[in-house]
Protein backbone atom coordinates (compact mmCIF):
# COMPACT_ATOMS: atom_id res chain seq x y z
CA UNK A 1 0.00 0.00 0.00
CA UNK A 2 2.80 2.27 1.04
CA UNK A 3 4.74 1.63 -2.36
CA UNK A 4 1.12 2.54 -4.64
CA UNK A 5 0.77 5.43 -2.41
CA UNK A 6 4.21 6.84 -3.07
CA UNK A 7 3.74 6.13 -6.56
CA UNK A 8 0.99 8.09 -7.26
CA UNK A 9 2.71 11.22 -5.50
CA UNK A 10 5.49 10.92 -7.94
CA UNK A 11 2.90 10.46 -10.53
CA UNK A 12 1.33 13.87 -9.58
CA UNK A 13 4.78 15.84 -9.52
CA UNK A 14 5.49 14.38 -12.72
CA UNK A 15 1.97 15.63 -14.21
CA UNK A 16 2.63 18.73 -12.48
CA UNK A 17 6.12 19.53 -14.08
CA UNK A 18 4.18 18.51 -17.66
CA UNK A 19 1.39 20.58 -16.73
CA UNK A 20 2.88 23.91 -15.62
CA UNK A 21 4.66 25.47 -18.89
CA UNK A 22 1.35 25.03 -20.59
CA UNK A 23 -0.82 26.21 -17.94
CA UNK A 24 1.45 29.14 -17.72
CA UNK A 25 2.07 29.67 -21.20
CA UNK A 26 -1.35 29.84 -21.99
CA UNK A 27 -2.31 33.36 -19.88
CA UNK A 28 -3.17 35.73 -22.08
CA UNK A 29 -2.15 39.04 -23.21
CA UNK A 30 -4.65 41.88 -22.55
CA UNK A 31 -5.84 45.35 -23.85
CA UNK A 32 -4.05 47.11 -26.54
CA UNK A 33 -0.98 45.98 -28.75
CA UNK A 34 2.28 45.51 -27.76
CA UNK A 35 4.62 48.34 -28.51
CA UNK A 36 5.88 47.49 -31.69
CA UNK A 37 9.55 46.63 -31.25
CA UNK A 38 11.17 46.78 -34.63
CA UNK A 39 8.81 49.93 -35.93
CA UNK A 40 10.44 53.52 -35.66
CA UNK A 41 8.67 56.82 -33.97
CA UNK A 42 8.10 57.86 -37.37
CA UNK A 43 6.92 54.75 -39.08
CA UNK A 44 9.62 53.36 -40.44
CA UNK A 45 9.99 49.76 -40.22
CA UNK A 46 13.65 48.33 -39.22
CA UNK A 47 14.87 45.49 -41.10
CA UNK A 48 18.72 45.84 -40.40
CA UNK A 49 21.21 45.91 -37.65
CA UNK A 50 22.22 49.26 -38.63
CA UNK A 51 18.68 51.14 -39.26
CA UNK A 52 18.71 49.50 -35.17
CA UNK A 53 21.36 51.27 -34.43
CA UNK A 54 21.16 53.98 -35.81
CA UNK A 55 17.83 55.31 -35.10
CA UNK A 56 14.94 52.74 -33.24
CA UNK A 57 17.68 51.32 -30.47
CA UNK A 58 18.07 55.23 -29.22
CA UNK A 59 14.00 55.78 -29.15
CA UNK A 60 13.81 52.46 -27.16
CA UNK A 61 16.30 53.39 -24.91
CA UNK A 62 15.11 56.84 -24.81
CA UNK A 63 11.52 55.88 -23.73
CA UNK A 64 13.23 53.76 -21.01
CA UNK A 65 14.81 56.55 -19.42
CA UNK A 66 11.81 59.22 -20.06
CA UNK A 67 8.75 56.68 -18.93
CA UNK A 68 10.21 53.86 -16.57
CA UNK A 69 14.07 54.40 -14.83
CA UNK A 70 14.99 57.99 -15.46
CA UNK A 71 18.18 59.83 -16.40
CA UNK A 72 21.21 59.77 -15.14
CA UNK A 73 22.56 63.14 -14.42
CA UNK A 74 26.66 62.39 -14.47
CA UNK A 75 27.92 59.32 -16.38
CA UNK A 76 31.66 58.41 -14.70
CA UNK A 77 32.48 61.24 -12.16
CA UNK A 78 35.72 63.26 -13.21
CA UNK A 79 37.20 62.38 -9.84
CA UNK A 80 36.58 58.81 -9.56
CA UNK A 81 39.39 57.20 -8.06
CA UNK A 82 39.80 53.68 -6.70
CA UNK A 83 41.91 53.18 -3.74
CA UNK A 84 42.21 49.10 -1.61
CA UNK A 85 40.84 48.55 1.56
CA UNK A 86 43.19 46.27 2.72
CA UNK A 87 45.84 44.28 0.70
CA UNK A 88 44.92 41.86 -1.98
CA UNK A 89 45.61 38.44 0.14
CA UNK A 90 45.35 34.84 -1.48
CA UNK A 91 42.06 32.79 -0.53
CA UNK A 92 40.42 29.77 -1.32
CA UNK A 93 43.50 27.32 -0.57
CA UNK A 94 45.42 29.43 -2.92
CA UNK A 95 43.50 29.30 -5.76
CA UNK A 96 42.12 33.02 -6.17
CA UNK A 97 43.32 36.76 -5.21
CA UNK A 98 40.73 38.90 -3.10
CA UNK A 99 40.73 42.37 -3.87
CA UNK A 100 38.81 45.06 -1.82
CA UNK A 101 37.84 48.15 -3.26
CA UNK A 102 37.04 50.92 -2.54
CA UNK A 103 35.13 53.46 -5.33
CA UNK A 104 35.36 57.07 -3.85
CA UNK A 105 33.77 60.32 -6.02
CA UNK A 106 32.12 63.86 -5.49
CA UNK A 107 29.24 66.12 -6.43
CA UNK A 108 27.33 69.15 -5.81
CA UNK A 109 26.23 67.21 -3.01
CA UNK A 110 29.36 66.43 -1.63
CA UNK A 111 31.47 63.10 -1.54
CA UNK A 112 30.41 59.43 -1.49
CA UNK A 113 32.25 56.07 -1.89
CA UNK A 114 31.23 52.17 -2.05
CA UNK A 115 33.36 49.25 -1.58
CA UNK A 116 33.18 46.01 -4.17
CA UNK A 117 35.04 42.61 -3.49
CA UNK A 118 36.40 40.84 -6.54
CA UNK A 119 37.92 37.20 -6.20
CA UNK A 120 40.11 36.23 -9.12
CA UNK A 121 41.01 33.25 -9.74
CA UNK A 122 44.89 32.64 -10.98
CA UNK A 123 45.48 32.39 -14.37
CA UNK A 124 47.75 32.45 -16.90
CA UNK A 125 46.08 35.05 -18.65
CA UNK A 126 43.00 37.43 -18.11
CA UNK A 127 39.97 35.57 -16.96
CA UNK A 128 35.91 36.40 -17.79
CA UNK A 129 33.84 37.89 -14.60
CA UNK A 130 30.62 37.47 -13.67
CA UNK A 131 29.69 41.28 -11.10
CA UNK A 132 26.51 40.46 -8.56
CA UNK A 133 24.24 43.64 -7.86
CA UNK A 134 23.50 42.30 -4.02
CA UNK A 135 20.29 43.27 -3.06
CA UNK A 136 21.00 41.33 0.73
CA UNK A 137 22.66 42.02 3.68
CA UNK A 138 26.69 42.11 3.71
CA UNK A 139 26.79 38.03 5.02
CA UNK A 140 25.34 36.89 1.25
CA UNK A 141 28.47 38.48 0.08
CA UNK A 142 30.59 37.72 2.89
CA UNK A 143 34.86 39.20 1.90
CA UNK A 144 36.01 36.45 4.11
CA UNK A 145 34.18 33.58 3.15
CA UNK A 146 33.18 32.66 7.09
CA UNK A 147 29.76 32.82 5.87
CA UNK A 148 29.00 31.23 2.76
CA UNK A 149 25.61 31.83 1.30
CA UNK A 150 24.33 30.20 -2.54
CA UNK A 151 23.27 33.51 -3.50
CA UNK A 152 27.09 34.26 -4.04
CA UNK A 153 28.97 30.94 -4.34
CA UNK A 154 32.09 32.30 -4.88
CA UNK A 155 33.73 28.88 -4.52
CA UNK A 156 32.26 27.46 -7.34
CA UNK A 157 32.42 30.40 -9.81
CA UNK A 158 36.20 30.76 -9.27
CA UNK A 159 36.54 26.68 -9.25
CA UNK A 160 35.13 27.46 -12.78
CA UNK A 161 37.46 30.02 -14.09
CA UNK A 162 35.71 32.98 -13.20
CA UNK A 163 35.72 35.95 -10.98
CA UNK A 164 33.47 36.91 -8.80
CA UNK A 165 32.70 40.81 -8.23
CA UNK A 166 29.75 42.16 -5.75
CA UNK A 167 28.26 45.14 -4.30
CA UNK A 168 25.68 46.03 -2.28
CA UNK A 169 23.23 48.38 -3.45
CA UNK A 170 23.01 50.22 -0.54
CA UNK A 171 26.09 51.46 -0.36
CA UNK A 172 25.01 53.72 -4.06
CA UNK A 173 21.74 54.44 -2.35
CA UNK A 174 19.23 53.09 0.19
CA UNK A 175 16.48 51.21 -0.55
CA UNK A 176 13.46 53.35 1.31
CA UNK A 177 11.36 56.46 0.15
CA UNK A 178 14.00 59.41 1.74
CA UNK A 179 12.92 61.99 -0.34
CA UNK A 180 15.84 61.67 -2.30
CA UNK A 181 18.06 63.16 0.75
CA UNK A 182 20.73 60.41 0.79
CA UNK A 183 23.23 58.32 -1.34
CA UNK A 184 23.98 59.38 -4.60
CA UNK A 185 20.73 60.75 -5.50
CA UNK A 186 21.60 63.59 -2.81
CA UNK A 187 25.68 63.83 -4.10
CA UNK A 188 24.66 64.37 -7.34
CA UNK A 189 21.13 66.84 -6.58
CA UNK A 190 21.34 67.96 -3.63
CA UNK A 191 18.09 69.73 -4.00
CA UNK A 192 15.31 67.36 -4.37
CA UNK A 193 12.79 70.12 -5.47
CA UNK A 194 14.84 70.30 -8.81
CA UNK A 195 13.99 67.01 -9.83
CA UNK A 196 11.74 66.13 -12.68
CA UNK A 197 9.33 63.79 -14.30
CA UNK A 198 12.19 61.78 -15.50
CA UNK A 199 15.11 62.20 -12.90
CA UNK A 200 16.74 58.92 -12.20
CA UNK A 201 15.02 56.70 -9.39
CA UNK A 202 16.97 54.12 -7.15
CA UNK A 203 17.01 51.29 -9.88
CA UNK A 204 19.15 53.85 -12.17
CA UNK A 205 21.35 54.46 -9.01
CA UNK A 206 22.32 50.99 -8.24
CA UNK A 207 22.61 50.39 -12.35
CA UNK A 208 24.94 53.29 -11.95
CA UNK A 209 27.46 52.08 -9.64
CA UNK A 210 27.76 48.78 -11.14
CA UNK A 211 28.74 50.85 -14.67
CA UNK A 212 31.74 52.09 -11.74
CA UNK A 213 32.79 48.86 -10.83
CA UNK A 214 33.37 48.38 -14.73
CA UNK A 215 35.60 51.17 -14.61
CA UNK A 216 37.66 49.35 -12.19
CA UNK A 217 37.52 46.09 -14.13
CA UNK A 218 38.54 48.19 -17.14
CA UNK A 219 42.11 49.00 -15.26
CA UNK A 220 42.47 45.23 -13.81
CA UNK A 221 44.70 43.53 -15.89
CA UNK A 222 43.73 40.01 -14.18
CA UNK A 223 40.10 40.60 -15.86
CA UNK A 224 39.01 40.03 -19.19
CA UNK A 225 37.13 43.49 -19.58
CA UNK A 226 35.62 41.74 -23.03
CA UNK A 227 33.93 39.23 -21.06
CA UNK A 228 31.76 40.21 -17.81
CA UNK A 229 28.31 39.43 -17.04
CA UNK A 230 26.07 41.90 -14.71
CA UNK A 231 23.04 39.92 -12.80
CA UNK A 232 20.83 40.69 -9.92
CA UNK A 233 18.16 38.89 -8.40
CA UNK A 234 14.38 39.98 -8.00
CA UNK A 235 15.19 44.22 -7.63
CA UNK A 236 18.60 43.77 -8.52
CA UNK A 237 17.53 41.80 -11.30
CA UNK A 238 15.45 44.90 -12.78
CA UNK A 239 18.80 46.49 -11.98
CA UNK A 240 20.85 44.72 -14.14
CA UNK A 241 18.74 44.58 -16.90
CA UNK A 242 18.53 48.51 -17.23
CA UNK A 243 22.18 48.54 -16.50
CA UNK A 244 23.00 46.08 -19.16
CA UNK A 245 20.53 47.96 -21.83
CA UNK A 246 22.87 51.59 -21.10
CA UNK A 247 25.96 49.96 -20.68
CA UNK A 248 27.20 47.95 -23.54
CA UNK A 249 30.31 47.21 -21.98
CA UNK A 250 28.70 44.31 -20.08
CA UNK A 251 28.50 41.25 -22.99
CA UNK A 252 26.41 38.90 -20.78
CA UNK A 253 23.43 40.59 -18.97
CA UNK A 254 21.63 38.02 -16.43
CA UNK A 255 17.76 38.64 -14.70
CA UNK A 256 17.18 36.44 -12.04
CA UNK A 257 13.32 36.38 -10.60
CA UNK A 258 12.83 40.16 -12.01
CA UNK A 259 9.60 40.49 -12.05
CA UNK A 260 7.36 43.52 -12.65
CA UNK A 261 9.68 46.56 -13.86
CA UNK A 262 12.36 43.88 -14.81
CA UNK A 263 11.91 40.78 -17.56
CA UNK A 264 8.30 40.73 -17.46
CA UNK A 265 5.31 41.70 -19.81
CA UNK A 266 3.33 44.00 -18.63
CA UNK A 267 0.73 43.52 -20.75
CA UNK A 268 0.13 40.29 -20.08
CA UNK A 269 -3.11 38.73 -17.63
CA UNK A 270 -1.32 37.35 -14.84
CA UNK A 271 -3.54 38.07 -11.45
CA UNK A 272 -1.20 36.67 -9.20
CA UNK A 273 2.45 38.72 -10.31
CA UNK A 274 2.87 42.41 -9.11
CA UNK A 275 1.36 44.83 -11.21
CA UNK A 276 2.32 48.07 -11.34
CA UNK A 277 -0.06 49.98 -9.94
CA UNK A 278 1.44 47.71 -6.31
CA UNK A 279 5.40 48.41 -7.41
CA UNK A 280 4.77 51.75 -7.63
CA UNK A 281 2.95 51.96 -4.18
CA UNK A 282 5.70 49.65 -2.34
CA UNK A 283 8.21 51.24 -3.89
CA UNK A 284 7.77 54.88 -4.92
CA UNK A 285 11.54 55.41 -5.37
CA UNK A 286 12.49 52.44 -7.49
CA UNK A 287 11.13 54.50 -10.76
CA UNK A 288 11.05 57.65 -11.82
CA UNK A 289 8.41 60.11 -11.04
CA UNK A 290 6.23 59.44 -14.33
CA UNK A 291 6.43 56.06 -14.26
CA UNK A 292 3.36 56.38 -11.77
CA UNK A 293 1.08 57.40 -14.09
CA UNK A 294 0.95 53.90 -15.78
CA UNK A 295 -0.64 52.58 -12.37
CA UNK A 296 -3.52 50.69 -13.18
CA UNK A 297 -2.47 52.15 -17.03
CA UNK A 298 -0.36 49.61 -18.81
CA UNK A 299 -1.52 49.61 -21.99
CA UNK A 300 -0.54 53.61 -22.23
CA UNK A 301 3.02 52.81 -21.06
CA UNK A 302 5.20 53.55 -24.79
CA UNK A 303 7.19 50.57 -24.16
CA UNK A 304 7.25 46.70 -22.46
CA UNK A 305 9.83 44.58 -20.81
CA UNK A 306 10.63 43.19 -24.50
CA UNK A 307 12.19 46.13 -25.42
CA UNK A 308 14.27 46.26 -22.35
CA UNK A 309 15.85 42.79 -22.86
CA UNK A 310 15.83 43.88 -26.47
CA UNK A 311 18.53 46.46 -25.59
CA UNK A 312 21.04 43.86 -24.96
CA UNK A 313 21.23 42.72 -28.83
CA UNK A 314 23.72 41.07 -30.16
CA UNK A 315 25.40 40.85 -26.84
CA UNK A 316 24.39 38.08 -24.38
CA UNK A 317 20.96 37.89 -22.12
CA UNK A 318 19.57 35.71 -19.66
CA UNK A 319 16.38 35.34 -17.80
CA UNK A 320 15.29 32.89 -15.41
CA UNK A 321 11.99 32.12 -13.18
CA UNK A 322 11.00 29.83 -10.55
CA UNK A 323 7.90 27.45 -10.39
CA UNK A 324 6.94 29.08 -6.88
CA UNK A 325 7.60 32.87 -7.63
CA UNK A 326 4.25 33.54 -9.51
CA UNK A 327 4.69 37.54 -8.19
CA UNK A 328 7.31 37.53 -10.84
CA UNK A 329 5.02 36.67 -13.48
CA UNK A 330 6.96 33.86 -14.75
CA UNK A 331 5.31 33.49 -18.37
CA UNK A 332 5.55 37.12 -18.78
CA UNK A 333 9.45 36.88 -18.14
CA UNK A 334 9.49 34.24 -20.62
CA UNK A 335 7.27 36.11 -23.57
CA UNK A 336 9.42 39.04 -22.88
CA UNK A 337 12.27 37.39 -24.00
CA UNK A 338 10.18 35.84 -26.58
CA UNK A 339 9.54 39.04 -28.38
CA UNK A 340 12.68 40.32 -28.03
CA UNK A 341 14.37 37.90 -29.85
CA UNK A 342 13.98 39.36 -33.69
CA UNK A 343 16.37 42.10 -32.27
CA UNK A 344 19.16 39.22 -32.56
CA UNK A 345 17.49 38.49 -35.54
CA UNK A 346 18.37 41.84 -37.23
CA UNK A 347 22.14 40.40 -36.46
CA UNK A 348 21.50 37.38 -38.03
CA UNK A 349 21.97 35.51 -34.45
CA UNK A 350 19.74 33.02 -32.90
CA UNK A 351 17.42 34.98 -30.22
CA UNK A 352 16.06 32.40 -28.21
CA UNK A 353 14.95 29.46 -30.25
CA UNK A 354 11.85 28.64 -29.55
CA UNK A 355 8.60 29.99 -28.21
CA UNK A 356 7.82 27.04 -26.28
CA UNK A 357 7.35 27.25 -22.43
CA UNK A 358 10.20 24.76 -21.14
CA UNK A 359 9.29 22.41 -18.35
CA UNK A 360 11.18 23.08 -14.97
CA UNK A 361 15.20 22.67 -14.60
CA UNK A 362 15.31 22.49 -18.34
CA UNK A 363 17.24 25.43 -19.50
CA UNK A 364 17.40 26.66 -23.06
CA UNK A 365 20.44 27.79 -24.31
CA UNK A 366 20.32 27.14 -27.88
CA UNK A 367 20.55 30.78 -28.71
CA UNK A 368 22.15 34.50 -27.58
CA UNK A 369 18.88 34.73 -25.16
CA UNK A 370 18.87 32.23 -22.53
CA UNK A 371 16.15 31.26 -20.34
CA UNK A 372 15.36 28.51 -17.71
CA UNK A 373 12.46 27.82 -15.05
CA UNK A 374 14.17 26.59 -11.62
CA UNK A 375 12.27 24.44 -9.53
CA UNK A 376 11.05 26.39 -6.02
CA UNK A 377 10.85 29.57 -4.63
CA UNK A 378 11.78 33.05 -5.28
CA UNK A 379 15.67 32.63 -4.85
CA UNK A 380 19.11 33.23 -6.20
CA UNK A 381 20.75 29.79 -5.82
CA UNK A 382 23.71 27.27 -6.97
CA UNK A 383 22.11 25.74 -9.54
CA UNK A 384 20.93 29.19 -11.27
CA UNK A 385 24.63 29.92 -11.25
CA UNK A 386 25.14 26.93 -12.75
CA UNK A 387 23.03 27.52 -15.48
CA UNK A 388 24.64 30.57 -15.96
CA UNK A 389 28.06 29.71 -16.27
CA UNK A 390 26.94 26.83 -18.66
CA UNK A 391 25.46 29.41 -20.98
CA UNK A 392 28.79 32.10 -20.80
CA UNK A 393 31.24 28.41 -20.96
CA UNK A 394 28.91 27.78 -24.27
CA UNK A 395 29.70 31.37 -25.72
CA UNK A 396 32.92 32.73 -24.32
CA UNK A 397 35.31 29.07 -23.77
Amino acid sequence: MKSIFLTQINNCRWLAACLLPALLASQALVGAEIPELLTCADGTKVTTSGQWEAQRRGEVLELFRAHVFGRNPVDRPADLKFERVVPDAEMLDGKAIRKQIKASFSGPGGQHSFVFTAFIPKSSKPVPAFLLICNRGYENIDPDRVEKSSFWPVEQIVERGYAALAFRNAELDPDHHDGWTNGVHQIFQPDPKLRTSDSWGTLAAWAWGASRVMDWIESEPLINAGRVGVLGHSRGGKTALWCGAQDNRFALTISNNSGCGGAKLNRMELPKSEPIARINKNFPHWFCERFKEYSANENALPVDQHMLIALLAPRLAYVASATGDDWAGQPGEFQSCVLAAPAWGLYGLKGLGTTAFPAPDTPIHSGYIGYHLRSGKHNLTEYDWKCYMDFADKHWR
